[in-house]
This record gives C-alpha cells, structure tokens and sequence, in this order.
C-alpha cells in the first residue's frame, strides 16, 4: 500500500459537512485515518452521534448538530472551533442535496431550498471558514457530474452545483496568495442512503435500467469519492487549485438516459 508522507495528516484539523453518513461519513474516516482532528456537522443528529463516537475513539472529534443552511449556527459552531483548535486546515463542503422533478414542477419554496443547500451554504461555509484559515490550507467542495451536463429531473440541483465548480475555480485565484487550495471532486450517483431513492425515481421515470454511463465495470463507493477528497485535502496535492475531478458511479440509473451501450459502442 502506497502511503507517502504527504498523506500523513496528523494534527491536522478538518472539517467536514453533512458527515453522519454516506460520502461525509466516508470521508471523515479517510481524513482520521491519516491522522486529522475532526469537526462533523449534520442535521440527522443520532446517526451524527454515532460516527462521531466510533471515530472518537481513534481522533479528537468536535460533533456539531446543526444544518449548514443555518448561518448563525455555522458561525457558533467555527467560533467553537476557533476557541479549541485556533484554526482549521481543511474544509470539506460535502453536506446538498436534492429531489427528482422537471424544473417546471418546482415551486418557489422548492426552488429556494435547492438553492440555499447545494450553494448559499457552500458559499457561507468557505467564507465563514476563511478566518480560521490563516496558515493556510485546501478547500474540498463536493458537486456532482450533473455540474458538467444536462440534468433532466435535477435541473437546479444541476446548476447550482455547476455554479459551485464555478465559486471553486474563482477562490483558488483568490485565495492562492493566502495558500489556501480550492478544489472539487465532482461524484456520479454513488450508492448512499441519500441517493437510493433518486436513483430509483431517475430510473422509473427514464426507463434506463442499470445502463452504465462508462466503461468501468464497477459502481463507486462513498470510500472511492473520500480517496479523491484526501488527495486534494493532503499534501499530494500541494500543487493543485481550481480543478475537479470526477468520480464515475458505474451502474447508476441516472446515468442510463445520457448513454448506453449498443453492439459494444457508447451512443448517446
């Protein structure tokens, strides 16, 4: 196994949303398993406690039950980090979401939502950040491969995750001076408790099956998005702002209605 001091992370501290399960999760145990202090947010409080017991056990953990979207909680929660820690070297923006609808069936309150989780957040959560970010560090924001294509049935989702991919090319200009990395990683559907049912509803409504939209024979895991993570949040990737890096699910209904495989050729 490869393991270059670059990926040894001790004492570094990290933040990571949306962390109680699914990617959060998987990258919250990549990052303590190289060594990270870690803060973990989410809503879903029980399954919150739960990882950050396990991971308590191997790292020092700060668990904060609280939505992202909630800016006064973000900032009680990055003040109690300061008061700790003093600072923080990674942010991971992993917490979004989203629901299965044709843009026209979204109402304002719909609309609204999909907007303040998949970016206002991500925007506020960084800035927040940003003070506790003196000595530098990488930012790791966690979009979609729906940001790099049409979208049928996540049109807002879509955008607004192409919007944070923009945001991430445009702070690691800004924020280079200060050495602060930004970056993404840009996962199709990965097998999560998440996104099951969007998967579900995708490939009901698309008649697409299982197709897959690569050639890779194998479906990603939240473990496969949280190796791309720790890459861009250690220093192996000390050279490496404003970029993306995608994350093929495999088999993922969604997939199905951009490609299939025909007679051993990809066609739209």
């Amino acid at each position: 196994m490869l393991t270059p001091p670059e990926f040894d992370m001790r004492g570094k501290r990290a933040l990571v949303t949306g962390s109680a399960q699914g990617i959060g999760e998987a990258t919250a145990r990549a990052l303590a398993a190289s060594g990270c202090l870690l803060v973990l947010c989410d809503r879903k409080a029980p399954e919150l406690a739960a990882v950050a017991a396990d991971l308590g056990e191997s790292t020092e953990v700060l668990s904060h039950d609280l939505d992202v979207r909630d800016g006064a909680a973000v900032m009680q929660m990055l003040d109690h980090v300061g008061s700790v820690w003093g600072g923080l070297d990674v942010v991971v923006n992993n917490a979004g979401g989203g629901f299965f609808a044709a843009v026209e069936d979204v109402n304002d309150r719909g609309t609204a939502a999909l907007i303040a989780e998949n970016f206002t957040q991500v925007l506020d959560v960084s800035r927040s950040a940003l003070e506790l970010m003196d000595s530098g560090g990488s930012v790791v924001n966690i979009t979609s491969v729906e940001a790099h294509r049409a979208g049928p049935g996540f049109g807002i989702y879509s955008a607004m995750k192409a919007a944070v991919e923009n945001l991430t090319k445009t702070l690691a200009l800004e924020w280079a001076e200060r050495r602060i990395r930004v970056n993404a990683v840009a996962p199709d559907m990965i097998p999560t408790p998440g996104d099951a049912g969007l998967a579900e509803a995708a490939g009901a409504t698309s008649g697409a099956g299982s197709w897959s939209m690569t050639p890779w024979p194998e479906e990603g895991t939240p473990a496969d998005v949280a190796s791309a993570v720790l890459f861009l949040a250690s220093d192996m990737s000390r050279f490496v702002t404003g970029t993306t890096i995608a994350v093929d699910g495999g088999t993922s209904a969604a997939a199905g209605w951009k490609r299939r495989k025909q007679d051993g050729v990809w066609v739209l």
